[in-house]
Parts: C-alpha cells; structure tokens; sequence
C-alpha cells in the first residue's frame, strides 16, 4: 500500500467511482457516502499495517544496538588486552635502555643472558 502502482490504481478507482457515480444511475448519489466508508475503512487498515511495520522496525532496530553493543564489548576488552602488552613491553624497554637486566613482569625470574656465538 506503499507503491508508485498502488497510488496509481488507487486514483483511477477514484476518479471511475466518480464518473460512474455523477451519471444518472447513479448507485452512490453526490456526497458518496459508500465511498466514504469504504475510505474511512482503508484509512483504518493503513492506521494498523503501519504500527505493524514500525513494531517490526523497532524490532529490527533493537536487535542491531544489541549486536554494536555486543561488538563494542569485546572490541574493549581486546583493547584492554593490547595495551596491558603495551604496557609490558614499555616496562621492559625501559629496563634495558637502563641498563639492568630485564625482569619478567608476572614474577619469573629474569630472562637468560644471549648465548655469544664464540663458545
């Protein structure tokens, strides 16, 4: 009830129902009161199809906030996740650009000194 052709079909009906209707055999004289039920009737329809159509938009809607929702989350954590690495790894550069022997950060011992090629 949304179309182009729709629209189209629905003027023509309309402007049938006129001609035939202002002839003298007429079955819905001038206020063309049938006819204005028949519209109030469609204007009723369309009223429901449309809150049918937002409920489902709504619906749709919610369901796709919940998946950025989602997605948001875990891109969070893995951010969390990389910039404890970061961290980690900017603590022990700054070990070795002092010149101490660098130590694990989850509490093991220090890392073994580099093999010389010469032994």
């Amino acid at each position: 009830m949304g179309s182009w052709p729709f629209v189209t079909v629905f003027i023509a009906l309309m402007l049938i129902w006129f001609v035939l209707n202002s002839l003298d055999s007429a079955w819905d004289p001038y206020p063309f009161i049938l006819l204005n039920l028949f519209l109030s009737m469609l204007a009723g329809l369309q009223g429901a199809i449309l809150l049918i159509a937002a409920k489902r938009q709504d619906t749709i809607a919610a369901a796709l906030a919940q998946h950025d929702f989602e997605t948001n989350v875990a891109a969070k954590q893995e951010i969390e996740e990389l910039m404890a690495i970061n961290r980690t790894q900017l603590a022990l550069l700054a070990e070795l650009s002092s010149g101490r022997t660098p130590r694990d950060p989850a509490g093991l011992p220090p890392f073994p000194a580099p093999v010389s090629a010469g032994r």
